[in-house]
């Protein structure tokens, strides 16, 4: 018998549309202006909160395409909404992540009113970036980007940057930090161009990227720990607490359980397990849908879930990384999604995606411990030393890839 869900993180996606045309991008609807109904939002958080599976504290993720192509005053009356059903006991912090190129002072406003967390997806310096993040007429995206960077400083703001490296980029650690702390960058995140929907990464292959891969995160994590001025390294800072936490207390992992990530396209269709399988097909799994939350329940939702081939497979997937990995106690059994997309099953082990995301800051973090005697006090002795607090604020309830 499943176990109750605990839902922890909705991903709400309002709008496939995006305004601009990644090379890397792999929503295969983002030309459809489709809005999310103010109904569906109502309904969707009114299953959630009469389920009694919300957990303590929930973030809400507005997500893919671009959420901020949708007007301010659409997320004013939503989250009003949601804030009048939401029970004493769940706390909902609302998150965005973002292209950046439409920020102005009204959204602004309205992150700061709702404490709202914002990320914004920047490779890095004019040239890095306009690589692959352009304009529907072809264009680079840059300006702009950073002009809603400087916006969301000005306003004081707090945000995180996630940057998709690439194979130019691999190779600059101290020029992407550099760039970073020029423009007041405190908070980063990491996504190496990974295989998704019917994008294939070149990265993606060969026996090299693990190497090269490691050796940049161990340069920029220690130049930027020297540094003192970088607050969170989400490679690094999300690792630490899996790694050294309480005997007994086991590792989550919410891309393996019914319904802890709840994802809602804007027509209200429901997945789980990933956002990334919204809007995609397959011949096993179909379009990977549970139901619709305008036309079942929240129960009837889960109970198509845990009877589906997907979530069979999944587990599958996690008890075969159970038996075989040596890094299994960190990350709970790795990303399905990734196992489809790089090895063509959930039922796999191994994608070069975990070896990025979960051994290699695993790796590094053990080789700083040897170093430092052994012990994780002397670990987090040597972080305060370098003036990096414990991150507040910091976007650790995100699921890594979104970016």
């Amino acid at each position: 018998m499943t176990a109750t869900p605990e839902i922890g993180m909705v991903v709400v996606q309002p709008t496939a549309f995006c305004n601009i045309a990644c090379t890397y991008c792999y929503l295969p609807d983002r030309s459809n202006k489709h809005v999310i109904a103010q109904s569906t939002v109502t309904r969707l958080f009114e299953q959630i909160f009469a389920s009694g599976w919300a957990c303590s504290e929930i973030t809400v993720i507005w997500h893919a395409g671009e959420p901020l192509v949708v007007p301010v005053s659409f997320y004013r009356e939503a989250f009003a909404t949601i804030e009048r059903m939401r029970p004493s006991t769940v706390h909902v912090r609302h998150s965005f992540q973002t292209n950046g190129t439409l920020i102005d002072a009204d959204w602004c406003a309205l992150f700061r009113d709702w404490n709202v967390g914002v990320g914004v997806s920047l490779d890095g310096p004019r040239e890095l970036h306009d690589l692959h993040r352009k304009s529907r007429s072809g264009k680079g995206t840059f300006d702009k980007t950073i002009a809603g960077i400087r916006c969301l400083r000005e306003n004081d703001v707090p945000f995180h940057v996630i940057s998709v490296l690439s194979h130019a980029s691999l190779d600059q650690p101290e020029e992407l930090l550099d760039f970073y702390l020029s423009e007041g960058i405190d908070q980063i995140c990491f996504n190496v161009e990974e295989s998704e929907g019917d994008h294939v990464s070149s990265l993606f292959h060969g026996p090299e990227l693990r190497r090269r891969y490691a050796a940049f995160l161990r340069t920029f994590w220690h130049r930027a720990r020297q540094s003192g001025r970088v607050r969170f390294l989400r490679e690094i800072d999300l690792a630490l607490p899996r790694m050294f936490r309480p005997e007994g207390v086991p590792v989550r992992n919410i891309q393996t359980e019914p319904l802890a990530m709840l994802n809602v396209d804007s027509h209200g269709n429901v997945s789980s397990f990933s956002p990334e399988l919204l809007g995609l097909k397959n011949a096993d799994y179909g379009d990977y849908l549970l139901g619709n939350i305008n036309f079942q329940t929240l129960q009837e939702i889960l109970d198509t879930c845990v009877a589906s081939p997907l979530y069979r497979d999944i587990t599958a997937g996690v008890e075969a990384c159970s038996r075989s990995c040596e890094y299994f106690s960190v990350c709970g059994g790795g990303a399905p999604v990734n196992k489809l997309f790089e090895n063509g099953s959930l039922t796999g082990t191994v994608t070069s995606y975990c070896t990025l995301t979960q051994m290699v800051p695993t790796d590094l973090i053990l080789e700083a411990y040897d170093r430092l005697g052994r012990s994780p006090a002397a670990l987090a002795s040597a972080e305060a030393a370098v003036s990096l607090p414990v991150p507040g604020g910091s976007p650790a309830a995100e699921p890594s890839r979104i970016s």
